[in-house]
């Protein structure tokens, strides 16, 4: 696992998350959240998990695929109503997901 990539890839992931979570708390009303938070939360990671990529110059689609696996431990959070907590753990292990991919792949990550 390529530690440089974790860290990097939590940072980016965290960061676009933040920014996009904020503009979008911005631009729409909580009632948006409860219709259709379903659908864009999950847009909204995939989004998120396609700028670390970029950043990261990393393949966009393992990328994605990681993406999808981090976000399954985080309904579960959701469910319980942890949303927020989910969206860490759901970092974390996009994270490592993104240091395995670029070892295996022999990637070398750019700076953040």
């Amino acid at each position: 696992m390529d530690r440089t990539v974790l860290w990097k890839a939590a940072l980016t992931q965290l960061l676009a998350v933040g920014a996009l979570s904020v503009v979008l708390a911005l631009l729409l009303p909580h009632s948006f959240f409860d219709d259709w938070g379903w659908l864009t939360g999950p847009a909204a990671w995939v989004v998120c998990s396609l700028v670390t990529a970029r950043v990261l110059a990393l393949p966009w689609a393992p990328v994605l695929i990681g993406a999808a696996i981090a976000g399954l431990p985080s309904v579960v959070f959701v469910i319980v109503g942890l949303h927020w907590l989910g969206a860490l753990c759901a970092v974390a292990v996009f994270a490592v997901w993104c240091a395995r991919v670029a070892r295996d792949r022999g990637f070398t990550a750019r700076a953040v």
